[in-house]
């Protein structure tokens, strides 16, 4: 089934390219989430003003994305939430926490569709998560969770 992206979809293409996928996925997964619409030729008009947002959202070079990454790595995000006595989480730390506690630390503004964990986030202490600001540049963020 022929598709054309909405957000960003690792390993399948970025917000405005026409992609072929299977059709479970497409029906199941990516089109009930929003990262994806039906293939039309009416959609081809959809696809230019897609592609015209993603520009403006999105960072062009590689030397952009390295100052950024620098600006994120050298921040310390400390992050406060509700925990048990134990030090458990009630919840899990998502990437909208942390893309909000690094623009109040005094980083750059981070898509949290562009965060990455290895694993959710569920109890207090030092985490690592992973920015993708373009495709051939990562930053690691260090992030402290403490009770509030």
């Amino acid at each position: 089934m022929k598709i054309i992206l909405t957000h960003e979809v690792s390993g399948l293409g970025g917000a405005g390219d026409v992609v072929d996928v299977k059709d479970g996925y497409a029906r199941n997964y990516l089109v009930p989430r929003g990262f994806a619409i039906r293939w039309t030729k009416g959609g081809e008009k959809d696809v230019a003003q897609i592609r015209r947002a993603r520009k403006i959202h999105e960072i062009a070079t590689i030397e952009q994305a390295n100052q950024i990454k620098t600006q994120l790595e050298g921040v310390k995000v400390r992050l406060s939430t509700r925990s048990g006595e134990a030090g458990r989480l009630f919840g899990s730390v998502t990437p909208a926490d942390i893309a909000s506690a690094i623009k109040a630390a005094g980083g750059p503004d981070v898509d949290k569709r562009r965060i990455e964990l290895g694993s959710p986030i569920k109890s207090l202490g030092a985490h690592e998560a992973s920015v993708r600001l373009h495709p051939e540049v990562a930053a690691k963020v260090n992030i402290e969770v403490v009770s509030a």
